[in-house]
């Protein structure tokens, strides 16, 4: 991207979720559910003391995508690091129900999360679980579901599990996705394992890049609102049927994974056994540049 381009975008990473929807939408099409005049806030944090939010960190809604209709939900950054708690999961569950019911061509999952909310425990894992448990139903009824990651969050906790388990995976370079968290690996393993102060270590293991060369993430596309509007419209043409075989068949290429790369210390150990020949350059490309470099080592191919 030049720098008259690079000036020109629309920043996914730095937007709000509201923001986010608008610009992935076409114009004006976007209905709330549960717009702000009905408060639907967390009844824990209030018990505990903490600030609730009138929309509990997430916005869910309808609208039209290239003039195809879709569900969409936006999880906002700013709100408790955009954590899953009951109210704010009910409201992702219920959008996803709600695709079983309505005529639309895709469920669009708008993730900036890190994962679930601690201050309501039970509650929050709870509440995963039934997003998960709702997302399959949704898939087995041939919808797909695209989950779009670039926030400043990222993607963790449950809800990274939860992502990998949607069709499609849309990615930026500044998204982040992983189960743990870099201060959880600290934490829990010391810093000899992973120093979550070393930004350039964090991105290499958990961003876009990386998770785009393992196959995790279906599309890498630069930071920029329309860029992720354009990949949503190609992917919600497509479905990944939810069969026993597609599953074993995702265990064995895990397993695969684990057997090639299971030893490697970081992710530029893992570019490097993947064969790409400048791969210590990986983290300096733009995107255009990345793709055309790794595009003939991707693992499974790419789609």
């Amino acid at each position: 991207m030049n720098l008259a381009d690079w000036r020109k975008r629309d920043s996914f990473y730095e937007a709000s979720a509201r923001r986010r929807i608008s610009g992935l939408l076409d114009s004006r099409s976007f209905h709330e559910l549960l717009d702000p005049s009905e408060r639907v806030s967390s009844p824990h944090l209030e018990q505990l003391g903490f600030p609730v939010s009138f929309d509990d960190g997430v916005v869910v809604g309808s609208g039209l995508l290239d003039g195809n209709k879709v569900l969409i939900a936006a999880q906002e950054s700013g709100f408790m690091g955009g954590s899953v708690g009951e109210v704010h999961g009910a409201k992702i569950t219920g959008l996803l129900r709600l695709a079983l019911t309505s005529e639309v061509k895709a469920v669009l999952l708008v993730l900036d999360t890190g994962g679930v909310r601690l201050h309501e425990a039970n509650a929050g894992l709870v509440a995963i679980s039934e997003i998960q448990r709702a997302a399959f139903r949704v898939r087995e009824a041939g919808i797909p579901i695209l989950v779009l990651i670039g926030g400043t969050n990222g993607c963790y906790g449950g809800m990274g599990i939860f992502a990998r388990c949607c069709d499609f995976i849309i990615m930026s370079e500044e998204g982040r996705l992983s189960v743990a968290g870099p201060e959880v690996i600290e934490t829990a393993a010391g810093v000899e394992e992973f120093d979550s102060r070393d930004r350039a270590l964090v991105w290499r293991t958990m961003g876009g890049k990386h998770r785009f060369l393992l196959g995790d993430a279906d599309r890498l596309v630069i930071d920029d609102i329309k860029a992720f509007r354009d990949a949503s419209i190609e992917l919600m043409q497509r479905t990944r049927p939810l069969t026993l075989d597609a599953i074993l068949d995702e265990h064995r290429c895990l397993g695969e994974r684990l057997e090639s790369y299971g030893e490697c210390r970081d992710a530029l150990d893992i570019w490097k056994k993947m064969g790409i020949p400048a791969y210590t350059t990986i983290p300096v490309l733009d995107n255009d540049s990345f793709l055309a470099a790794v595009r003939p080592y991707l693992v499974g191919g790419g789609i």
